[in-house]
Protein backbone atom coordinates (compact mmCIF):
# COMPACT_ATOMS: atom_id res chain seq x y z
CA UNK A 1 0.00 0.00 0.00
CA UNK A 2 3.09 2.24 1.09
CA UNK A 3 4.54 2.40 -2.42
CA UNK A 4 1.50 2.78 -4.24
CA UNK A 5 3.05 6.13 -5.83
CA UNK A 6 6.17 4.59 -7.27
CA UNK A 7 4.57 2.35 -9.71
CA UNK A 8 3.19 5.85 -11.48
CA UNK A 9 6.21 7.38 -11.59
CA UNK A 10 6.70 6.33 -15.23
CA UNK A 11 3.92 8.34 -16.30
CA UNK A 12 4.27 11.16 -15.20
CA UNK A 13 8.07 11.38 -16.24
CA UNK A 14 7.20 11.09 -19.91
CA UNK A 15 4.73 14.04 -19.56
CA UNK A 16 6.15 17.07 -20.46
CA UNK A 17 6.71 19.19 -17.33
CA UNK A 18 4.06 22.51 -16.61
CA UNK A 19 5.77 25.45 -17.62
CA UNK A 20 5.07 29.19 -16.13
CA UNK A 21 7.56 32.04 -17.57
CA UNK A 22 8.25 35.18 -15.95
CA UNK A 23 7.96 38.27 -17.87
CA UNK A 24 8.60 41.63 -16.87
CA UNK A 25 6.89 44.01 -19.49
CA UNK A 26 8.72 47.71 -19.04
CA UNK A 27 9.18 50.59 -21.13
CA UNK A 28 8.69 54.00 -21.12
CA UNK A 29 4.81 55.75 -19.62
CA UNK A 30 2.39 55.68 -22.58
CA UNK A 31 4.10 53.18 -24.75
CA UNK A 32 0.81 50.98 -24.33
CA UNK A 33 2.62 48.15 -21.87
CA UNK A 34 -1.37 48.03 -20.05
CA UNK A 35 -3.00 47.59 -23.43
CA UNK A 36 -0.41 44.98 -24.39
CA UNK A 37 -1.12 42.95 -21.32
CA UNK A 38 -4.80 43.42 -21.39
CA UNK A 39 -5.02 42.35 -25.21
CA UNK A 40 -3.30 39.50 -24.29
CA UNK A 41 -5.42 38.36 -21.21
CA UNK A 42 -8.98 39.23 -22.66
CA UNK A 43 -8.29 39.59 -26.63
CA UNK A 44 -10.00 42.79 -26.50
CA UNK A 45 -9.04 46.17 -25.89
CA UNK A 46 -8.94 47.74 -22.52
CA UNK A 47 -9.08 51.02 -21.39
CA UNK A 48 -6.58 51.47 -19.27
CA UNK A 49 -4.89 54.41 -16.99
CA UNK A 50 -1.38 55.18 -15.81
CA UNK A 51 0.08 52.11 -13.93
CA UNK A 52 1.26 53.89 -10.28
CA UNK A 53 2.80 50.58 -9.12
CA UNK A 54 2.37 47.54 -11.34
CA UNK A 55 0.06 45.21 -12.85
CA UNK A 56 0.47 41.27 -12.72
CA UNK A 57 -1.81 38.67 -14.31
CA UNK A 58 -1.11 34.92 -15.56
CA UNK A 59 -1.68 34.30 -18.89
CA UNK A 60 -2.41 30.89 -20.88
CA UNK A 61 -1.26 31.77 -24.86
CA UNK A 62 -1.55 28.99 -27.41
CA UNK A 63 1.65 29.27 -29.77
CA UNK A 64 2.14 28.11 -33.24
CA UNK A 65 2.88 24.85 -32.36
CA UNK A 66 -0.47 24.46 -30.35
CA UNK A 67 1.39 24.21 -27.36
CA UNK A 68 -0.23 26.13 -24.35
CA UNK A 69 2.00 28.21 -22.48
CA UNK A 70 1.64 30.33 -19.36
CA UNK A 71 3.50 33.42 -18.91
CA UNK A 72 3.30 35.03 -15.56
CA UNK A 73 3.21 38.92 -16.62
CA UNK A 74 4.23 41.55 -14.34
CA UNK A 75 3.56 45.22 -15.97
CA UNK A 76 5.84 47.68 -14.08
CA UNK A 77 4.84 51.24 -14.25
CA UNK A 78 7.42 53.27 -16.68
CA UNK A 79 7.05 57.05 -15.04
CA UNK A 80 10.52 58.60 -14.49
CA UNK A 81 10.03 57.85 -10.66
CA UNK A 82 9.00 54.39 -11.16
CA UNK A 83 12.33 52.86 -13.07
CA UNK A 84 14.58 52.62 -10.08
CA UNK A 85 12.00 49.76 -9.25
CA UNK A 86 12.41 48.19 -12.58
CA UNK A 87 15.58 46.01 -11.60
CA UNK A 88 13.84 44.54 -8.50
CA UNK A 89 11.24 43.45 -10.97
CA UNK A 90 13.56 41.52 -13.44
CA UNK A 91 15.41 39.50 -10.65
CA UNK A 92 15.27 36.23 -11.75
CA UNK A 93 12.88 37.02 -14.87
CA UNK A 94 12.66 34.34 -18.04
CA UNK A 95 12.08 37.07 -20.30
CA UNK A 96 11.77 41.16 -20.81
CA UNK A 97 9.25 42.71 -22.59
CA UNK A 98 10.26 46.29 -23.83
CA UNK A 99 7.40 48.14 -25.44
CA UNK A 100 8.24 51.25 -27.35
CA UNK A 101 5.25 53.72 -28.65
CA UNK A 102 6.55 54.09 -32.86
CA UNK A 103 5.49 57.59 -33.19
CA UNK A 104 7.41 59.19 -30.30
CA UNK A 105 10.26 59.74 -32.24
CA UNK A 106 11.44 62.66 -29.10
CA UNK A 107 11.47 60.11 -26.24
CA UNK A 108 13.03 56.92 -28.50
CA UNK A 109 16.62 58.29 -27.33
CA UNK A 110 15.32 57.57 -23.22
CA UNK A 111 14.03 54.70 -24.20
CA UNK A 112 17.11 53.75 -25.48
CA UNK A 113 18.66 54.69 -22.23
CA UNK A 114 16.19 52.67 -20.16
CA UNK A 115 16.56 50.14 -22.22
CA UNK A 116 20.21 49.57 -22.29
CA UNK A 117 20.10 50.54 -18.85
CA UNK A 118 17.77 47.66 -17.81
CA UNK A 119 20.01 45.15 -19.94
CA UNK A 120 23.32 45.83 -18.55
CA UNK A 121 22.43 44.77 -15.13
CA UNK A 122 24.41 41.88 -14.43
CA UNK A 123 21.36 39.55 -12.82
CA UNK A 124 19.97 40.53 -16.69
CA UNK A 125 23.08 39.38 -18.75
CA UNK A 126 21.75 36.88 -21.25
CA UNK A 127 17.61 37.58 -20.62
CA UNK A 128 16.06 37.51 -23.82
CA UNK A 129 14.54 40.64 -24.64
CA UNK A 130 11.29 41.06 -27.06
CA UNK A 131 11.13 44.68 -28.02
CA UNK A 132 7.55 45.51 -29.43
CA UNK A 133 7.33 48.67 -31.51
CA UNK A 134 3.83 49.48 -30.28
CA UNK A 135 1.31 51.53 -32.53
CA UNK A 136 2.78 50.63 -35.70
CA UNK A 137 -1.04 50.85 -36.89
CA UNK A 138 -0.32 54.70 -37.05
CA UNK A 139 0.32 56.64 -40.24
CA UNK A 140 3.78 58.53 -38.60
CA UNK A 141 5.35 55.93 -36.70
CA UNK A 142 9.26 54.89 -37.54
CA UNK A 143 9.98 51.67 -39.29
CA UNK A 144 11.93 49.00 -37.62
CA UNK A 145 15.27 49.68 -39.05
CA UNK A 146 14.94 53.09 -37.55
CA UNK A 147 13.46 52.27 -34.43
CA UNK A 148 16.51 49.46 -34.08
CA UNK A 149 18.63 52.02 -34.89
CA UNK A 150 17.76 54.79 -32.83
CA UNK A 151 17.41 52.14 -29.87
CA UNK A 152 20.99 51.10 -30.99
CA UNK A 153 19.97 47.51 -30.59
CA UNK A 154 23.32 46.49 -32.43
CA UNK A 155 24.94 47.81 -29.09
CA UNK A 156 23.62 45.29 -26.55
CA UNK A 157 25.57 42.75 -25.23
CA UNK A 158 25.99 40.08 -27.21
CA UNK A 159 25.33 37.87 -24.45
CA UNK A 160 21.28 38.92 -25.08
CA UNK A 161 19.21 37.58 -27.40
CA UNK A 162 16.63 40.09 -28.71
CA UNK A 163 13.62 40.26 -30.98
CA UNK A 164 11.86 43.74 -32.53
CA UNK A 165 8.56 42.69 -33.07
CA UNK A 166 5.87 45.21 -35.10
CA UNK A 167 2.54 45.22 -32.95
CA UNK A 168 -1.01 47.27 -32.63
CA UNK A 169 -1.99 46.43 -29.06
CA UNK A 170 -5.34 47.86 -29.08
CA UNK A 171 -5.85 45.06 -32.33
CA UNK A 172 -3.46 42.52 -31.41
CA UNK A 173 -1.31 42.24 -34.29
CA UNK A 174 2.11 41.17 -33.94
CA UNK A 175 1.65 39.87 -30.33
CA UNK A 176 1.53 36.55 -30.32
CA UNK A 177 4.20 36.27 -32.97
CA UNK A 178 6.62 38.34 -31.00
CA UNK A 179 5.79 35.77 -27.63
CA UNK A 180 6.71 32.80 -30.23
CA UNK A 181 9.84 35.00 -30.28
CA UNK A 182 10.38 35.54 -26.89
CA UNK A 183 9.65 31.65 -26.21
CA UNK A 184 11.79 30.21 -28.49
CA UNK A 185 14.86 32.44 -27.20
CA UNK A 186 14.12 31.88 -23.39
CA UNK A 187 13.94 27.90 -24.19
CA UNK A 188 17.11 28.46 -26.12
CA UNK A 189 18.65 29.94 -22.84
CA UNK A 190 17.41 27.09 -20.64
CA UNK A 191 19.00 24.40 -22.83
CA UNK A 192 22.36 26.40 -22.93
CA UNK A 193 22.59 27.05 -19.31
CA UNK A 194 21.73 22.95 -18.39
CA UNK A 195 24.67 22.31 -21.02
CA UNK A 196 26.97 24.94 -18.77
CA UNK A 197 25.61 23.00 -15.81
CA UNK A 198 26.37 19.80 -16.87
CA UNK A 199 30.12 20.66 -18.28
CA UNK A 200 31.22 21.90 -15.08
Amino acid sequence: MGNGLSDQTPIFSSLPSFQSFHIVILGLDSAGKTTVLYRLQFNEFVNTVPTKGFNTEKIKVTLGNSKTVTFHFWDVGGQEKLRPLWKSYTRCTDGIVFVVDSVDVERMEEAKTELHKITRISENQGVPVLIIANKQDLRNSLSLSEIEKMLAMSELSSSTPWHLQPTCAIIGDGLKEGLEKLHDMIIKRRKMLRQQKKKR
